[in-house]
């Protein structure tokens, strides 16, 4: 895991010191080593966390046996032994699994994308052709910025921040972003908070040449379900998953796991024990009794871990905040993150490398808004318009269900999972705020608006990527430690994308080819579990007086240069010590550590 950054230009020799700003504003991806190289049009340059190949030999910018070709790569390539061996005519120098992909790009060219697994940002320049060559992964786990500088420089790196440290680009904030924001609590994943600062989207290349940017899409997640028993999925289940954990296990550094105790973290720790003689585990509780430490010790102690139990006492969350946020360049506002910068930094003591049980829920059917999209989908007056009429009617005189509410309310299950799940503010509360603009994303299938699967599949190209893979990177990169996700193998992932609903959910159980599939490897405790949320929870926070200190000293001044963007007026009416003040907290807490550049 690193910091890749570069500048494309006639005359990139004389960026030297504007490289050496960028890879130094990301020192946290990589905190083992700076490099850089120069070519008459390219700089390049990179930070080190070295996992894989700790000689010099695996330091990049890395070029090819050629030198015609110069790569720097954020993520890690696995499976690349047997890429090694697929590409064996490639004079090999060191054991890194940055190599491969020049020894891939000599044979296929920007083709070699296609063949390429793991999670991973690179940008390759070919000095023969003039051309850099950028991709993202599949599922959106590595980031890429790109810009247009004031003299016309292509301008790349893991982080906004490293962009504008450059100093060659004046960021202007995006409404289209605001608007994402305000509605969901985080930026979408084919944007950034600023219009003219650009994020190559999950599963797309890019191509720069003679001055012009070329994106496309080179993935496309499966758009179709399967048919398959139960019986049989359970079987490729079990074998795909193995599969990914041994693969993913790879590193010349200690790898342990996270371990909360719930359904997904405790198979990854399950199926690590077939492959490691010991692992290290590590979890995490805020001292209140609803915490989650004991199911994970349960998981520990069966399998026999080195566990590591963080206990957590939350005592200045506004020090914790002004602290945390600035990692994440753009307003976000999933409050999780900070027990997972705590986890990460206690992980950070012990290790370099964690596999996360993260993108469960969206794969198996996890959530409990799945469960009521699913009741919704299947109640009586779903699509009925005749129904629909007379329960308008009649809700006028007595009370009606949730189901029915909700069903007169959206056209839709997917109408009401995307604007009513997971959502802060609506458009008429984002008008109020000043705020007209209404961002929606496009996907990369059509979806089916009565399909639970279309959802999931939605979730994994909006919700994933934009909010719990940011979440990941940049709270695990805040402490120079590295995050696997084994759920995301691209096998694996597929398998589950389409796997025909009825064997993730239904109106009673959740996640059922995983129950069915890993049920003997838990506690029975663990198997009668279902989702518990990772915190404490806003409302919570709230009630701590620093905190509420802290939203005064920001949200109560006029002046703050938050309200360059939203109107103070309309924010007073939602400070009411929920999500809605949490949302606009953090994105004031985003303007203030950017007031500078903003």
């Amino acid at each position: 895991m690193c910091g890749i950054a570069g500048i494309i230009s006639s005359n990139a020799r004389n960026y030297q010191e504007e490289i050496r700003r960028m890879t130094d504003s990301m020192i946290h991806r990589g905190p083992d080593s700076s490099h850089y190289e120069f070519y008459d049009h390219a700089a390049l340059g990179h930070r080190r966390l070295s996992i894989i190949d700790l000689s010099d030999n695996g330091k990049q910018p890395m070029f090819s046996n050629t030198r015609n070709e110069c790569i720097v790569l954020n993520g890690e390539i696995y499976g690349y032994q047997y890429l090694k061996r697929k590409y064996a005519e490639y004079p090999y120098h060191g054991g890194s699994d940055t190599e491969v992909i020049l020894a891939m790009y000599q044979r296929k060219q920007e083709n070699l994308i296609h063949d390429l697994p793991g999670m991973f940002a690179f940008a390759l320049w070919d000095d023969q052709k003039q051309q850099l060559f950028c991709a993202r992964d599949r599922f959106g786990e590595k980031p890429f910025y790109y810009a247009i500088g004031n003299n016309n420089e292509f301008i790349f790196a893991s982080e906004i921040k490293a962009i504008l440290a450059s100093g060659l680009i004046s960021p202007k904030v995006s409404n289209d972003a605001l608007s994402h924001y305000l509605q969901y609590g985080y930026v979408s994943t084919y944007q950034s908070i600023y219009s003219n600062i650009f994020t190559l989207p999950p599963a797309h290349q890019l191509i720069w040449k003679d001055g012009k940017i070329s994106v496309s899409r080179y993935y496309s997640i499966p758009a179709k379900d399967r048919t398959i028993s139960l019986s049989d999925a359970k079987d490729e289940f079990l074998y795909l998953l193995k599969n990914a954990v041994k693969k993913q296990l790879i590193a010349d550094v200690e790898v342990g796991s996270f371990l909360s105790g719930g359904l997904d973290s405790s198979s990854v720790v399950a199926l690590v024990d077939e492959f490691l003689p010991r692992q290290t585990t590590i979890s995490f509780g805020y001292d209140h009794k609803d915490n989650e430490l004991k199911y994970a010790k349960e998981i520990a102690d069966k399998y026999n871990t080195n566990h590591i139990e963080v206990h957590e006492k939350k005592e200045d969350l506004a020090a914790s905040l002004l602290k945390i946020s600035p990692f994440f360049d753009e307003p976000f506002a999933d409050a999780s993150f900070i027990p997972h910068y705590e986890i990460c930094k206690y992980a950070r003591e012990k290790l370099t490398v964690v596999l996360s049980g993260d993108v469960g829920d969206e794969l198996f059917g996890g959530y409990h808004f799945y469960t009521v999209e699913n009741k919704l989908r299947n109640h009586f007056s779903y699509k009925n318009i005749v129904a629909q009429f007379g329960l308008k009617l009649y809700q006028k005189l007595k009370t009606t269900s949730y189901l029915t509410r909700k069903n007169i309310e959206y056209s839709s299950i997917m109408d009401f999972h995307l604007n009513s799940v997971r959502n802060a503010f609506s458009k008429q509360e984002r008008s109020l705020l000043g705020i007209t603009s209404d961002y929606v994303q496009n996907f990369s299938f059509t979806p089916d608006t009565d399909s639970l699967n279309d959802i999931m599949r939605v979730d994994l190209e909006n919700y994933v990527p934009a909010n719990m893979l940011v979440k990941s990177d940049r709270m695990a990169m805040a402490n120079s430690l590295e995050v696997r996700t084994p759920f995301l193998d691209l096998d694996f992932a597929e398998f589950c994308i389409q796997l025909p609903d009825q064997l993730k959910l239904d109106d009673t159980n959740d996640k059922i080819i995983l129950r069915e599939a890993m049920g003997s490897y838990w506690t029975e405790t663990i198997r009668k579990r279902h989702k518990q949320g990772f915190g404490l929870g806003v409302k919570n926070w709230f009630a701590e007086d620093n905190l509420m200190q802290l939203s005064d000293d920001l949200l109560k001044n006029p002046n703050h240069k938050v309200f360059s963007y939203i109107d103070f007026k309309a924010v007073q009416q939602f400070l009411n010590k929920d999500e809605k003040h949490w949302n606009i907290l953090q994105l004031a807490l985003w303007a203030d550590n950017n007031a500078s550049i903003l």
